[in-house]
């Protein structure tokens, strides 16, 4: 299962050399935040100023700490860079202005609506596997299709609150089963490096350390998918291994367009879709859809 996200999805969005915004942990003032996102998204300060209305000399300023820029002005450069919702807060609290944008727990009655609209989502989605992950790849909501996937693992790693990445990479958990582990295992964690690159999360990066951490099982696959029929994949396949069956599955995932809030941000669904015809057929088989 991958990435939230983010955005999902570590280091490859500037030109080689550009500075990354400081991971987690490291405060820093909003000149050095606002030079590393523009030099990760590979713009100059006079395009960065032409983007906001403003001018290279004001940016240059901001930047060196001989300006201050408005609430306004803060707000404007960070949507033209572009700047996950989180990171916009961070931008205006390194200047001195209050957060923008809410963080409202997701149990919160003004979320209810959403969550209703989540686990429809999910569950429409059956028989394929589908689940909702936050930020840090906890399971927010997840349909029949992914309980599926998960049949056999340890009880002790489905006690709330589960969490996609540890369920996926654990040696209990669906690394086991999992025929194309090295690939797949490769895949998740440059995710979670990329998104570190872009989020200051302690909670993400001990999240990472821990699943980086982890040794192969045993009894995982180790195979490399390359060309099918003469030709190559559209997509890298998580290919797991399920009561005498191989299901092969592609994984799309989805976020919130224009999110207003921080918690919904960092929200994504993620559906595993069928790689063949015989993957398609089973689930329909074992869900009765």
């Amino acid at each position: 299962m991958t990435t939230p996200g983010l955005p999902v999805t570590p280091g490859t969005d500037g030109p080689r050399g550009a500075e990354a915004p400081p991971r987690a942990g490291g405060a820093a003032d909003v000149g050095t935040l606002l030079r590393g996102w523009r030099e990760r998204r590979g713009l100059s300060q006079l395009e960065l100023a032409l983007r906001a209305d403003s001018s290279a000399r004001h940016v240059s300023f901001v930047e060196t700490g001989r300006s201050r820029p408005s609430r306004a002005m803060v707000l404007k450069l960070a949507e033209h860079l572009d700047m996950p919702v989180r990171e916009r807060n961070a931008l205006l609290l390194a200047a001195g202005y209050a957060p923008h944008y809410p963080e409202t727990p997701l149990d919160d009655p003004a979320l209810a609506e959403l969550r209703q609209g989540v686990e429809q989502l999910v569950t429409a989605h059956e028989p394929f596997p589908a689940l909702v992950m936050d930020g840090t790849y906890h399971v927010v909501a997840a349909n029949r299709g992914i309980l599926l996937v998960l049949d056999g693992v340890p009880e002790e790693l489905l006690r709330p609150p589960l969490n996609a990445m540890r369920l996926t990479l654990h040696p209990e958990g669906l690394a086991k089963k999992i025929r194309n582990l090295p690939q797949w295992r490769a895949h998740l964690l440059h995710q979670m490096d990329r998104q570190l690159s872009l989020v200051r999360s302690p909670a993400l990066k001990e999240l990472y350390d821990e699943v980086a951490a982890y040794p192969p099982p045993p009894e995982a696959g180790d195979e490399e998918v390359g060309e099918v029929g003469g030709r190559a994949p559209f997509a890298l396949p998580l290919r797991v291994a399920h009561d005498g069956h191989l299901l092969s599955f592609v994984s799309t995932v989805s976020t919130f367009n224009t999110p207003m809030d921080v918690t919904v941000s960092e929200l994504a669904l993620e559906t595993l879709l069928p790689a063949d015809p015989e993957t398609t057929k089973y689930l329909r088989q074992q869900l009765g859809s």
